[in-house]
């Protein structure tokens, strides 16, 4: 069962796995609804690094010796739902989701990643793209989530030099939501 809170969130873990050159792993949802990086609800005892590493290895098949932990956001963050996506018909009503996102760096080779570790996946398929790109990929009622959580572990993934400036193309109401972050 998962947890949801007092307001309605249900807690949830984000998983950004990064490999050598910077680069993140989304996958392709089986819906055909887009990409995204892989997510999970937390279930009742369960911590939020178990649920983190029970997700990961049932979207993609990693386990913790394939992947090294870099971080995690400080504090939760938190998207709501569309209204036609809230299903009132369950107690209690999840109205969106809140989320301590992962940073990881595949340490094993990409020919790990998998779709095939549960009965109904999540993923078909996976592409490594560019450190903002799936800012662009994601259902857009996600994308201030994705956003914030890369800008916060941004310095993280890149310890030398912070994470690169956000796309150009990126809208100015995409750049208000970082600066209002700090």
């Amino acid at each position: 069962m998962d947890r949801i809170d007092k307001q309605g969130y249900r807690e949830n873990v984000g998983i950004i796995v990064t490999d050598s050159v910077s680069r993140v792993l989304i996958g392709g949802r089986t819906d055909k609804s887009g990409w995204q990086f892989p997510q999970g609800g937390i279930k009742q005892g369960e911590t939020a690094e178990k649920a983190m590493y029970r997700e990961l290895n049932e979207e993609i098949g990693l386990g913790p010796d394939d992947v090294e932990t870099l971080g995690w956001t400080q504090d939760w963050l938190k998207y709501r739902l569309p209204k036609r996506f809230i299903r009132r018909d369950q107690t209690p009503i999840c109205i969106g989701q809140k989320q301590k996102w992962y940073l990881l760096k595949l340490t094993a080779t990409p020919g790990h990643v998998r779709f095939d570790m549960t009965k109904d996946p999540e993923f078909n398929q996976s592409r490594w793209v560019d450190y903002w790109r799936p800012v662009k990929e994601v259902v857009y009622f996600k994308r201030q989530v994705y956003m914030r959580a890369l800008h916060e572990l941004g310095p993280l993934a890149f310890p030398k030099n912070g994470a690169p400036p956000p796309p150009s193309w990126w809208p100015r109401q995409w750049q208000k939501v970082l600066r209002g972050s700090h």
